[in-house]
């Protein structure tokens, strides 16, 4: 038995251009919503990550056809002929979730298993339940799979969110595109991957306004009316906001293209005060720096607040920065996990309650480290690559949930980094 480590040498150097992939997060709910339209999708600019073969085999298991031909998903549903999704796929992504409101709205009825992924928080999907029940839906759960029917068809409602959830806005905007009458989505999330959805299910026929805000308005129309379309995946923000930060910790300059600035307009804010110099084009940014980091305090918030996808990346550099500095997460209670594993490079992180206390350091020591969760893994990456030393970074199936080719773009701006395989170091047997 052996293990994928990604292995990193630090030499403090990343400087060139990268491109971002497509969005992960928007990219598996444009999968889901293909179920609506009943025929050959096509979504271009789709990310080659593990999360992705899920889902399409999700939409294998349910009769759909997929292939895929480099970073272009055809997806066709016209024989989906199932509306229960298979636990040994489920269990391992969280996001699988999203194919709920699409099975309701095709069949429905829908039998989806309690899905699983990143252990970063408890991510309740009472909302998604409610705001579905609000529109007709009746759910049971039973042997781990939640039962979802609508016996009496879906309709319209007005529901507001008790928080902006993305999953559960993105849940109730694909099912009410197909319910009588007209649903208004209130609290709604006001994610970039929100407008994308809402932009492919419009380009099918389905009449959704206000996506970017906090008030959105769908106009049911009959599911039969819906058709396929094809759709171009928006920019991964989260991926690009990764390898900027990987900029404003070496000194880049680091350029990422295929992106919108306006989708990380809060975080290149903090880049910007902590030191670095932003540089923003139509579909690019660039970031350098040539004096010491300084310490700013963050919290993560629902957009358009600083992502928490971003969070570890910038606990990163505020250990290395001159003065302390204090990152309070809101969204996900166990993201704090990463600052044990950066600790363990001689980083200074005191943790209260959903406050991190950062007091920056000098530098840090290669280390062998763990990844807690999709984020912290791609960190802990780029720690090694400024680090004293060699890092070794263990469970990269984390990382490959939502980074295409990671090491190999982080060689390409100058890393020594490589990914190997080691043996399974096998415990003795009492």
């Amino acid at each position: 038995m052996s293990e994928e480590v990604i292995v990193v040498r630090g030499n403090g150097t990343l400087s060139g251009e990268v491109r971002a992939s497509g969005a992960k997060n928007s990219a598996l709910k444009l999968i889901a919503a293909s179920v609506l339209g009943q025929g050959p999708t096509v979504l271009r600019n789709v990310p080659a990550i593990s999360d992705i073969a899920i889902m399409s085999e999700v939409l294998r298991r349910l009769g759909a056809t997929v292939e895929r031909d480099d970073h272009v998903l055809t997806l066709d549903t016209t024989s989906l002929n199932s509306f229960e999704t298979p636990y040994d796929l489920v269990s391992k992504m969280r996001a699988s979730i999203s194919i709920l409101g699409p099975l309701v709205g095709r069949f429905g009825r829908a039998h989806v298993a309690m899905p699983g992924g990143c252990q970063i928080g408890a991510r309740k999907i009472d909302m998604h339940l409610k705001g579905l029940e609000a529109l007709g839906v009746e759910f049971v759960t039973e042997h781990g799979f939640l039962k979802a029917s609508a016996p009496a068809g879906l309709h319209g409602a007005h529901v507001a969110l008790d928080f902006p959830s993305v999953g559960a806005t993105e849940n109730l905007l694909m099912a009410a595109v197909v319910a009588e009458g007209v649903t208004h989505i209130e609290n709604a999330a006001c994610e970039p991957e929100i407008e994308d959805l809402a932009a492919m299910l419009n380009a099918m026929g389905a009449r959704v306004s206000g996506a970017g805000t906090s008030l959105i308005k769908v106009e049911g129309v009959p599911l039969g009316s819906l058709h396929p379309c094809e759709h171009v995946t928006c920019g991964d923000r989260i991926e690009a906001g990764t390898f900027l930060v990987g900029g404003a910790l070496t000194g880049g300059p680091v350029t990422v293209r295929g992106v919108n600035p306006a989708h990380l307009r809060m975080a290149l804010m903090k880049l910007e005060l902590m030191g670095c110099v932003v540089e923003r084009g139509d579909d690019w940014v660039r970031v350098s720096r040539t004096e010491p980091l300084r310490p700013v305090d963050i919290q993560t918030l629902p957009h358009p607040g600083f992502p928490t996808d971003l969070q570890a990346q910038f606990m990163l550099l505020a250990a290395l920065a001159d003065g302390t500095a204090v990152i309070t997460e809101n969204v996900f209670e166990n993201r704090f996990m990463f600052a044990a594993e950066l600790m363990r490079m001689g980083a200074d992180v005191a943790i209260e309650d959903h406050h991190a206390l950062v007091r920056g350091v000098r530098g840090l020591q290669g280390a062998p480290v763990t990844s807690t969760d999709l984020r912290a893994g791609a960190a802990l990456v780029l720690a090694g690559i400024v680090a004293e030393g060699e890092t070794c970074v263990r469970k990269v199936a984390h990382i490959d949930r939502g980074y295409e080719g990671y090491v190999q773009k982080l060689r390409a701006l100058g890393a020594d980094v490589e990914r190997i395989e080691l043996p399974c170091v096998q415990m003795p047997q009492a």
